[in-house]
């Protein structure tokens, strides 16, 4: 009889394996550049390969370069997997460039004690950009924050007034759909979320999501440091 629970046990055990999710993870800290933009595509299309469950890209960046930002948007809306920005850890934030990849995400987490907006653009030299440039950064956030359903008003003044808001704000505004510490939490609450997709909507199963992690590669933490 021990034999035969114990082969059950065994059975059952695979089987919920066999059924759990997947979910892949890439962790992007610093500036927002060419190596952030290849290797969130590269994460982007790995989790494609994986079939996973969603590509959850933990983010903590002041900003960065225009060109590298709307590449990631792009391969972000042209994911065939659900994206989510996770800003992470405490004390991160999503500001400038990040604010934008933030709002492209099907899903958008922070964590306690994060930020998110400070998205007026700026030249090289850190002065203000032009009302023609600042237009333009305006129109696509307001295009990015319609397209996922999130408060474009409040998206729009991030880029021309430098709004910034907390994670408690966030959420309280649409910008924001979940607050989880960690991966473990953002997994729970994640499960059963439905999300929409260009074919339709889908429901994550990410309870017991295994995490597969996708680190930089090392020519990419060098060239981005």
């Amino acid at each position: 009889m021990k034999k035969i629970t114990f082969l059950a046990a065994v059975l059952l055990s695979a089987a919920s394996l066999a059924d759990a999710g997947r979910v892949d993870v890439i962790r992007f800290t610093g500036m927002i550049d060419p190596m952030a933009t290849q290797y969130v595509k590269r994460g982007i299309r790995a989790a494609e390969t994986d079939g996973v469950e969603c590509l959850v890209i933990q983010l903590d960046t002041p900003g960065g370069l225009d060109k590298s930002m709307r590449d990631i948007v792009q391969s972000i809306f042209a994911s065939k997997v659900p994206v989510v920005v996770h800003v992470y850890p405490k004390g991160a934030r999503a500001a400038s460039a990040g604010t934008f990849i933030a709002l492209a995400a099907d899903v958008v987490a922070m964590s306690p004690g994060t930020n998110i907006g400070a998205a007026h653009p700026v030249d090289m030299s850190g002065k203000s950009a032009s009302e023609k440039v600042t237009n333009d950064a305006a129109a696509t956030i307001r295009s990015i924050a319609g397209k996922r359903k999130r408060d474009v008003k409040w998206a729009e003044q991030a880029v021309r007034e430098s709004k910034s808001i907390t994670e408690t704000e966030a959420l309280a505004k649409n910008i924001t759909d979940i607050i989880a510490s960690d991966i473990p939490e953002l997994l729970l609450k994640l499960d059963g979320r439905p999300v929409d997709r260009d074919k339709g909507k889908t429901t994550l199963k990410t309870k017991d999501a295994v995490v597969k992690e996708i680190p930089m590669k090392l020519n990419e933490k060098f060239f981005h440091a």
